[in-house]
């Protein structure tokens, strides 16, 4: 994996060095525990919950929470980098778990947030975001599936979503539904999974990915406490979170690209003769793998910034991030050769996950649309 941890510690001198010691604990817990799964969780085989519930002991998904107002995503970013250069699926899935603190944290429902907020952080409880859907309703791609309607003491909810990741029978989610007694509002919630109510479908096989518990959702006439409501009417809320949601997705792309950086130099040696021929070259991607990291860090400093122009510098760096992702794994492929073409080897499942970091929402497609539409 290198020692991603060790060579950034000067990326930002005002991070304090308590916060870049829980990054290079993340990076062993990587290095050490994540990285023989790493082939077993992209074949789908197994779901690492327990590594998932080690880093979250050790504070890897607390570090974002907000301090007395503020708060700073800087070190989320970087401690899914670590995870990201051992393991695609499971960067992404400590996005998913990030992004469920992340809404809990912000929750203005103060008894929901007091009941939730250290068992997610802790990584005791775990979960992910069902906020594809309604995401994309946004902004004009899909129609919201989720409908709700008020009854006493809560909502009745039915619907289903087509898929949500880092979820089993214990796990939540944050998702939202449209009121049908009120067209237009809409309201964010706590999904539990345990509900039986609430069914959990597998997908078909993905071409990577199915070790992230990814399911179908289906809400039977679910009903959902006034308790387990992030959000009513949730527009404003969405606003506020929508920058941290997307922004902690920069650490998927930078763990991946600095690994493609890697998997390049690491066949030098005996391939360096030829593949100095390749337009692509280690030295360009680090240099780019430097700029993505610097603006990222400078945003995380400030993701509740409301100015329109910080929301287009968001989804600009998202959307270099996914472009310079699979960028990196073209070229790592094509620098490893035949060798790289082995079904075992992690070059060609480098080049499959930065096809899901270019196609998770926000897909490539919609942020376009979105700095299109302005």
């Amino acid at each position: 994996m290198g020692s991603w941890a060790a060579s950034h510690r000067i990326v930002d001198d005002t991070v304090s060095r308590p916060v870049m010691s829980l990054v290079d604990e993340v990076a062993l817990i990587a290095r050490n525990e994540l990285a023989p799964l790493a082939a077993a969780i992209d074949a789908g085989s197994i779901y690492p919950a327990e590594v998932l519930r080690k880093l979250g002991r050790v504070g890897a998904w607390g570090s974002h929470m907000p301090q007395e107002g503020p708060a700073d995503l800087r070190c989320a970013i970087q401690s899914m980098a670590a995870i990201g250069e051992v393991c695609g699926a499971t960067a992404f899935m400590a996005w998913c778990q990030n992004t469920l603190v992340w809404y809990a944290a912000n929750s203005t429902n103060l008894k929901l947030a007091s009941r939730f907020g250290n068992g997610f952080s802790s990584g005791r409880l775990l979960g992910g975001t069902g906020l594809s859907n309604p995401m994309k309703s946004f902004f004009g791609i899909e129609k919201l599936k989720l409908k709700g309607r008020r009854v006493d003491g809560g909502y009745v909810v039915r619907g289903a979503l087509p898929w949500v990741s880092n979820l089993g029978q214990d796990h939540f989610f944050g998702t939202i539904f449209e009121r049908e007694d009120e067209p237009c509002n809409i309201v964010m919630f706590l999904a539990d999974c345990s509900d039986p109510a609430i069914t959990l479908q597998p997908c078909k096989p993905f071409l990577a990915m199915d070790g992230t518990g990814t399911y179908g959702v289906q809400f039977r006439d679910v009903f959902v406490p006034d308790e387990l409501i992030l959000a009513d009417p949730a527009g404003p809320f969405v606003k506020k979170i929508r920058a941290g949601f997307i922004l902690l997705q920069a650490g998927m792309a930078l763990g991946l690209i600095k690994d493609c950086i890697d998997i390049m130099e690491e066949v030098d040696g005996s391939l360096g003769h030829v593949n100095r021929y390749l337009p692509q070259q280690p030295l360009q991607f680090r240099e780019l793998h430097a700029e993505l990291e610097k603006e990222a860090m400078a945003l995380a400093r400030d993701p509740y910034n409301t100015d329109d122009s910080f929301w287009r510098r968001v989804i600009a760096l998202r959307l270099r991030a996914g472009d310079a992702s699979v960028a990196a794994a073209h070229a790592a492929m094509l620098h490893c050769g035949a060798r790289g073409y082995l079904k075992g080897h992690r070059a060609q499942r480098r080049l499959r996950e930065a096809y899901f970091v270019a196609i998770v929402t926000p897909a490539t497609k919609q942020l376009r649309k979105m700095l299109a539409d302005g």
